[in-house]
């Protein structure tokens, strides 16, 4: 499986992959092999483990039994205030080494112990199918331990899962405790072509922690079922446990003794451990493959977003609960879980077409690669889909809760993920924004509160940023979709968005934005400023283009609009190497830039670009401006920069600042995290250079990003700023469209590209809102020569000259 890149050892301890669907919830695995990170009940839940969960291996190969949990040892360091707690199994032995790849969805370890009889590698998997958001959603994995007898005789293999029952409790493997008077119920089943653990409780099912799991094998012989651990104190059911497992690879489906009360906290205390276990014979040479899958149903969310965390809700946010999307899909764990079986074939089928297309592109690796690792977000507590079908999203997560909610417009406009392999999930936040959160008076609520039942947050500015660039997406979801009843919904909002801006920002009638501009960096902007302006001409732009398509006579208006706010810009901000921000009185007020070269200064012309709408300024300074934040603000190395704020870069590492003030004039105090270094900021400017041509420089600036995310230092599938798995870190996907140079217009179903890298051999991914496969140039005596072939959706896409499209 060449197509899942890297492989990071098992000393990569910051390397975990995520398992699950969009708006599920999910499972990491890491590079030893081991599952971590527990995070299915609505909540993060960075560190938590669930105990005595392992999935374990024995062999017997003549008169020798060997047994292992199919994880690689532990890594250094050991320190913790009981050791490696019994709850971890740390003192059973392990393979002495592995190591992990992974892309899109799927993983792959390989485990290495040359004192055993047989070769192991895990492959895990949950389905990830662009377009199609419910196979996509499925709150499920599988995963398949192929082991490989090297001996020249046969041999008995058995693989054993084992899962403690979490319905109902929280908290880490140490106190794992019922936070209730529910009592968990592990029952052993056998239906559906599976076998193996119900997993349940019973409280009611509106409780905000009710739900179910399951953990059953496909395998049709050779299963063996210990619904659960025998009770008793101390370690007496691990004891059990592993004496029953290792005597003879099966399992006693009944406690082989007696149980013991532990006292009036029994119930409290008490964890119900259940066990799946395959035995098979392997023959010398021969591979068997022992197949498992994990499924989950925890359906009620809190219907706001204050009562993320179990501890931390009232007795109000308990009772008002709302549904996950996936709850309206699957009735239960079990079904989940039958339901990926049944359709396996199909769903990995078209998954692995999905990666192979991504992955095997001929664009510059690194660029892949920061496609590929932030599509985690989508399938990362970030995201949620709530049971008519909205995505919502918070900021990131901290490790134990949301950070930052309501899919704050201001960060989510850099994200590109969603909106290209699932542009139904996109236009469903689009309708939030417009038809929820914008008012009367069109001001957006840069927070949405009100898909949740919420009341609008009216306590902040809106953000000028925000709500200028949703428009811009717009754009670019409907020429996505090619969808004029969607635009049309939402138009009279759209209108009365742009006539806000026009008053609330623009207090002179000069098209300069000069009020105070709330915006992505926490503070508001005062005056004329190349970040918002950018903004306000690209929706400007995108207004007269939407309202021409729609016959609505204002579209003359908003075109001699835009030229007259574009002319603006250029005159007042253009400092003749780029654009600044520029008012008389401005050292008056904190937090602002100034003469500063501000990496984000150009961003609206960014979404330009991506939505098709082409240069919004003279294309030579738009050039000029977005080389210099190049050379200005790309430091390399770091350790020398002086940054009394956040720190997501440093030492030896490479990193692109917010700002620099090459020409002086730096305020006393700047603006904001103006010196930190945000991954989601050098994906959006990486993707301008490829624009403008500056092939060699976006590289460079994609490298660096992926250095820092080494698996050593930190995570490659967790880009972090205000949380984990952070949203703008999906600004990565642009790197696609802006090195393709794809264009797209689906009311046409029409599509083109114009290669800005590998253009003499280029194959590319490229979706729309219809359908999705592979672009492909070759060049010969005759000049370049384009093709495309569509993968999944709908066959009537036509290919057209890119020049067409402007």
């Amino acid at each position: 499986m060449e197509r899942l890149g890297r492989w990071y050892p098992r000393e990569a301890a910051q390397a975990k992959f995520l398992l699950g669907g969009i708006g599920t919830g999910n499972v990491s695995i890491g590079p030893r092999g081991q599952l971590c990170d527990w995070e299915l009940m609505n909540s993060p839940g960075k560190g938590v483990k669930i105990p005595y969960t392992f999935f374990a291996l024995r062999t017997r190969a003549g008169e020798e039994t060997a047994v292992r949990i199919l994880e690689s040892e532990f890594v250094p360091p050991y320190e913790c205030s009981h050791g490696i707690g019994s709850n971890d199994s740390g003192g059973i032995p392990r393979f002495r080494d592995s190591r992990l790849r992974a892309a899109v969805s799927r993983a792959e370890i390989e485990l290495f112990d040359n004192t055993l009889p047989v070769d192991v590698r895990i492959e895990a998997f949950s389905p990830f199918i662009p377009l199609d958001a419910v196979s996509s959603g499925m709150p499920s994995f599988v995963l398949r331990y192929r082991v490989r007898n090297t001996t020249s005789a046969p041999i008995e293999a058995s693989v054993c899962g084992c899962l403690t029952n979490p319905v109902g409790r929280t908290g880490d493997s140490l106190f794992f405790r019922m936070e209730t008077d529910g009592h968990a119920v592990n029952t052993h089943r056998v239906e559906d072509g599976l076998e193996g653990i119900w997993y349940a409780s019973d409280l009611p099912e509106t409780h905000l922690l009710a739900g179910n799991m399951a953990l059953v094998t496909t395998a049709r012989a050779g299963v063996s079922v210990k619904p659960r651990w025998k009770r008793g104190g101390w370690w007496d059911g691990t004891h059990d446990f592993w004496n029953d497992f290792i005597s003879d690879g099966m399992l006693e489906s009944e406690d082989t003794g007696a149980a013991e009360a532990w006292g009036d906290d029994k119930q409290t205390y008490e964890l119900k451990t259940g066990a799946v276990c395959v035995k098979k014979r392997l023959d010398s040479g021969q591979t068997q493959v022992f197949e498992f899958i994990i499924s989950w149903f925890f359906p009620n969310r809190p219907s706001n977003w204050c009562g993320h965390i179990f501890n931390l809700c009232t007795d109000k946010d308990r009772q008002n609960t709302i549904r996950n999307f996936y709850a309206t899909q699957w009735e239960n764990a079990w079904q989940a879980a039958r339901a990926l079986n049944d359709d396996m074939a199909r769903l990995e089928r078209t998954t692995d077409l999905f990666i192979d297309t991504l992955m095997h592109s001929t664009l510059p690796a690194p660029l892949i690669e920061a496609a590929e690792a932030n599509i985690t977000v989508l399938r990362s507590t970030t995201c949620f889909r709530i049971e008519d079908g909205t995505l919502l999203g918070w900021e990131g997560c901290f490790p134990h809760c949301g950070s930052c909610e309501g899919s704050c417009t201001h960060v989510w406009n850099y994200a590109q993920t969603p909106a290209f392999l699932f542009p139904e999930l996109e236009r469903s936040m689009r309708r939030a924004e417009y038809l929820l959160e914008t008012d009367e008076t069109g001001a957006m609520a840069y927070r949405g509160y009100q898909a949740l039942g919420g009341p609008r947050c009216d306590i902040l500015l809106p953000a000028a940023d925000g709500q200028m660039g949703s428009i811009i997406r717009l754009y670019r979801d409907w020429k996505l979709s090619g969808d004029d009843d969607f635009l049309r919904s939402l138009w009279d909002k759209v209108v009365l968005s742009i006539e806000f801006a026009m008053k609330y920002w623009d207090t002179d009638g000069d098209l300069l934005f000069d009020a105070r501009q709330r915006n992505t960096y926490d503070i508001e902007f005062y005056g004329g400023n190349p970040f918002t302006q950018t903004l306000f001409i690209g929706a400007l732009k995108a207004c007269g283009q939407m309202a021409r398509a729609l016959g609505d006579a204002r579209a003359v208006r908003y075109d001699a609009l835009y030229q007259r706010a574009a002319q603006s810009m250029d005159e007042a901000l253009w400092n003749g190497e780029y654009y600044q921000q520029k008012m008389e009185g401005l050292e008056g007020y904190k937090y602002q830039f100034g003469a500063g070269c501000l990496s984000d200064a150009l961003f609206g012309q960014l979404l330009a670009h991506v939505a098709g709408l082409g240069y919004l300024l003279p294309e030579m300074r738009v050039k000029r401006a977005v080389s210099a934040v190049f050379r200005h603000n790309f430091i390399r190395p770091l350790r020398n920069h002086i940054n009394v704020q956040r720190t997501y870069a440093l030492n030896d590492e490479a990193g692109l600042v917010l700002c620099s003030w090459p020409n002086g004039g730096r305020p006393e105090i700047p603006f904001v995290y103006s010196d930190e270094v945000w991954s989601g900021v050098e994906y959006q400017v990486a993707a301008h250079l490829l624009f403008e041509g500056y092939a060699d420089e976006a590289v460079q600036l994609v490298k660096a990003v992926r250095v820092r995310q080494d698996g050593f230092r930190r995570n490659p599938w967790n880009e972090v700023e205000c949380g984990n798995h952070y949203a703008r870190s999906m600004a990565s996907w642009g790197l696609l469209i802006a090195a393709s140079g794809f264009a797209y217009d689906l009311r046409q179903n029409a599509i083109g590209f114009k290669p800005n890298v590998c253009a003499e051999a280029f194959c590319c991914f490229f979706s729309t809102g219809k359908s999705w496969g592979k672009l492909e140039q070759t060049i010969d005596a005759d000049g370049p020569r384009q093709s495309f072939e569509v993968l999944w959706g709908e066959q009537n896409v036509k290919l057209k000259e890119h020049h067409c499209f402007r």
